[in-house]
Order: C-alpha cells, then structure tokens, then sequence
C-alpha cells in the first residue's frame, strides 16, 4: 500500500512527504516557493515512465547516456480544472540505441508499467513522442 502525507507549513506552501520520507515542497505561484500541485501531477508521469524506460533499456544491455522528458498539458479551463491531453517528448541518447528500442521501451512503459499513467489515463489522453539522438 502506499502511504504519503502532505503538512501546511502557512500560506499556501506545503510539504508533501511520501513512504520512503522524501519531501517535495508544493506553494501556488504567488508563494514562489515550491511547485504547483498539478504539475506535480506532470512531474509524476514523466518520472514514472523515465523509471521504467531505464529499467527496461538496461535489461536489453542498452547504456544510456541521456533521458529528458518534456511534458506539455491543456486543462480545462473550468474548476476543477482537469488535464484533458498531455504530451510527453522523450530525448534519448545511448550506445547501441536505436529508434525501435526506445520507442518499444516508452511505449511498454505508457501502455503496461506506469501507474501513474494508469491513474491519469482515465482522465486525460496521452500521448507522446521521441528523439534518438
């Protein structure tokens, strides 16, 4: 089971604390001081998935040298404001990676490990795109 738990510190800044006691520190953007809730949301999909690429090109030998994900979303713009498309841009580089298999290992990790994808993915289309280079 997973467990997390979030503390107001004051204003609208908070500390969010999960199983492993990891924190992230969450404020609007007036509060200047930690990231947005729901690009939180963001950072979790795109972390989620880079876990699983990772993994995966390193059960096939693959070193890799580089892995950035761009995220890119559109929420409605009505409360609760809901993500309706979000799309990540995966930018690889490694020795010996070709396009076949970081497309193989993004889309294993899209289709069948991310939770967090899983989670989202009833909500919000996503899709995604990628560069080898």
């Amino acid at each position: 089971m997973a467990e997390a738990s979030v503390r107001w510190t004051g204003g609208k800044t908070f500390i969010g604390v999960d199983s492993t006691q990891h924190a992230v520190v969450m404020s609007s953007p007036a509060e200047g001081v930690g990231m947005k809730a729901s690009e939180l949301l963001l950072v979790a999909l795109a972390t989620c998935s880079a876990y699983d690429v990772v993994t995966i090109l390193e059960k096939k030998k693959i070193t890799l040298r580089k892995l950035t994900i761009k995220v890119n979303a559109e929420q409605r713009s009505d409360p609760p404001w809901p993500f309706t498309h979000i799309h990540l841009t995966y930018v690889l580089a490694g020795d010996g990676l070709g396009e076949v298999d970081a497309r193989k290992a993004i889309e294993l990790s899209e289709s069948k490990y991310c939770s967090v994808a899983a989670t989202v993915r009833g909500v919000a289309e996503i899709t995604w795109d990628c560069v080898v280079d």
